[in-house]
């Protein structure tokens, strides 16, 4: 998969906000995403490895953690929230 990019638009009371607490307002938005990512990936991570040191048909374990994240077969959270959303009663 090729890298991805996503445009934010603000409307002028945002924009004018976001200077009110952050310096860089761009720099500060892309810690924010990069940070979230992060913490996702290493969640993302640290399950695989349970998994794999689980699973006793599994000897090895990569070493690149983005390896394993990319490897690993988990639900996005839109399939996470449809899965939820059909398990719900009818009415």
């Amino acid at each position: 998969m090729a890298d991805t990019t996503y445009t934010v638009v603000l409307n002028e009371a945002q924009q004018k906000a976001l200077e009110y607490v952050a310096v860089d307002p761009a720099e500060w938005i892309r810690n924010v995403v990069h940070n979230r990512c992060r913490m996702a990936i290493d969640e993302i991570y640290n399950a695989e490895v349970i998994r794999m040191t689980d699973d006793p048909n599994i000897t090895a374990i990569p070493a690149d953690k983005n390896a394993v994240v990319i490897d690993a077969e988990i639900l996005t959270a839109k399939q996470q929230h449809e899965s939820a959303m059909n398990e719900l009663p009818a009415g």
